[in-house]
């Protein structure tokens, strides 16, 4: 009996073919701790979505379908700053971590790809379906700049683009444009809805500096049904980037109209108001003319809904300026969105308003457990840094007021940097301050004091800040009044110290550290 035990690992194919798993393991091993790498670059959030590099605006043709939820945006892949426009693309399965894929739409002889939205055709009314596939359609504007040049009127106009494999490829439709300019300089950034009672599609588009509704069974042959908001709402610029849906309130249906300003916003520069109302197809009819607005802030804009949610609203915007936004001292990239947030109405002093909070999915990325403390007495100084100095900005502060009074929290770096968050009881108002946080010479008017009215009488108060390396997002009173701020510190804002001119009875503090969404 004889034999030999030979080995693979000596033959030639064999060697080579564990030379190119060697290979491939390292290649691919780097490439993953470069993107890890390219996130912790200075001022990279980590809670919030970005691209990998260069210039990102308005977020486009949100929908949800299959399990993931899709994120389009303008994207400029060229460099930095603001430049021809295509459509970025991103998904996420939890809206938390995301992954950005390929370029979704490019520039064509129609021009720049400018904002718009994306719908689940599940009815197939397009025609676009094929072989039992239903379409996923994106309506978006297309920008001639060579007529903008010319100084023609009607370089805008409304197209279309259909996917049959989820979003991972387009085609745009031959028929394009689908609706055309009748002569209005700014006509954009169509927001589409499936109106089911009169089996219609619904665009929503910005015109100049009101809205104008159209109607079209089957996306492509649209008709003008009516105009909202020559005089009413804030007119200090032009109206951009709307959005219509429904939300209940004690079981009774009302209507949001969003509609993005800019400039005109409350604490200058680019913002998101809103309407409350009623719809009927055809027009809509607000229940008051009241100017309100989504976020307070300085740096929250172009924001709309994610569409196929259901009765769930989803809420993303830019986290940005119009007035800063090429000029901020970021390197590779430059801006980002700000956290998903769900809206709702709630009855209020002052009419229906929309509330806005964090999206629960956030706290699924919690990085251990809450630190609770209870029947806290702040009398003038509480230092709460021991809790947050290893938690690298990232983290959620939640703060309950037995009886709201001046108030601060500052977010402290040991450079000296210093960003102030905090209650006016006096002019009932909330602020940020940036004055202090960082570097803010880029441009004149980044540094200042942002407010936000209370727009609740109840003696007791809740806040929530949702702290990153570079932005605040104030949710104060169950998401009656937001404000959001970036800023960019030389270190860290690694302490956290809360202040108050008299003594405060906190029932309920509560920090929630938070992973990067990046390394998960």
């Amino acid at each position: 009996m004889g034999g030999g035990f030979s080995s693979p690992f000596k033959h030639p194919q064999m060697k080579l073919f564990l030379r190119l798993i060697l290979i491939a393991t390292v290649y691919f091993s780097s490439r993953a701790m470069g993107q890890i790498h390219q996130y912790q670059e200075a001022y990279r959030p980590q809670l919030h979505f970005s691209p990998g590099a260069h210039w990102i605006n308005d977020p486009n043709g949100m929908v949800y379908i299959d399990g993931s939820y899709h994120l389009f945006f303008q994207y400029y892949p060229g460099g930095t700053t603001w430049g021809p426009m295509h459509w970025g693309h991103a998904t996420s399965k939890d809206l938390v971590h995301w992954k950005e894929l390929p370029i979704a739409l490019y520039p064509d002889s129609l021009g720049y790809i400018f904002s718009g939205s994306a719908v689940v055709d599940s009815n197939n009314t397009s025609g676009f379906g094929k072989d039992g596939k239903y379409p996923l359609v994106a309506i978006f504007t297309h920008h001639d700049s060579k007529g903008e040049k010319a100084g023609t009127e009607t370089f805008q106009n409304q197209s279309l683009a259909y996917s049959l494999d989820q979003g991972q490829s387009w085609t745009k439709y031959a028929g394009n444009p689908v609706l055309k300019n009748p002569g209005i300089r700014d006509f954009r950034d169509p927001k589409v809805m499936w109106y089911a009672e009169q089996k219609k599609w619904i665009m929503t588009l910005a015109t100049k500096d009101h809205i104008t509704f159209y109607s079209a069974p089957d996306l492509k042959n649209w008709k003008k049904e009516s105009e909202f908001g020559l005089t009413v709402g804030a007119h200090g610029g032009v109206w951009e980037c709307p959005d219509l849906f429904p939300l209940k309130l004690n079981g009774k249906t009302y209507w949001v109209l969003i509609v993005n300003l800019n400039p005109g916003g409350p604490n200058g520069g680019s913002a998101t108001q809103y309407f409350v109302g009623h719809f009927d197809g055809h027009e809509f009819v607000p229940v008051d003319t009241r100017i309100r607005w989504i976020d307070y802030g300085p740096d929250e804009y172009a924001g709309v809904t994610w569409s196929n949610t259901g009765s769930r609203k989803l809420f993303l915007g830019w986290m940005s300026n119009w007035n800063y936004a090429n000029e901020v001292p970021t390197e590779k990239w430059r801006n980002a969105m700000t956290i998903p947030r769900e809206l709702q109405l709630r009855q209020s002093d002052s009419g229906i308003l929309v509330t806005s909070m964090p999206a629960k999915e956030l706290y699924k990325n919690a990085a251990g457990m809450a630190i609770t403390l209870t029947n806290v007495k702040l009398n003038r100084h509480l230092d709460l840094s021991k809790y947050t100095g290893s938690l690298k900005n990232q983290y959620v502060l939640k703060v309950n007021f037995a009886r709201i009074q001046d108030c601060s929290v500052h977010l402290v770096s040991e450079s000296g940097d210093k960003l102030t968050i905090g209650f006016d009881k006096a002019k009932n108002r909330y602020y940020i301050d940036r004055t202090n946080a960082g570097i803010i010479d880029f441009h004149k008017g980044f540094a200042g004091r942002f407010y936000a009215p209370r727009l609740t009488s109840s003696k007791s108060a809740d806040l929530t800040l949702v702290v990153d390396k570079s932005s605040i997002e104030l949710f104060a009173d169950g998401g009656l009044s937001v404000m959001t701020a970036i800023f960019f510190p030389k270190a860290n804002l690694e302490k956290l110290i809360l202040e108050s001119q008299t003594e405060v009875t906190i029932q309920k503090l509560q920090i929630t550290g938070l992973k990067s969404i990046w390394k998960n």
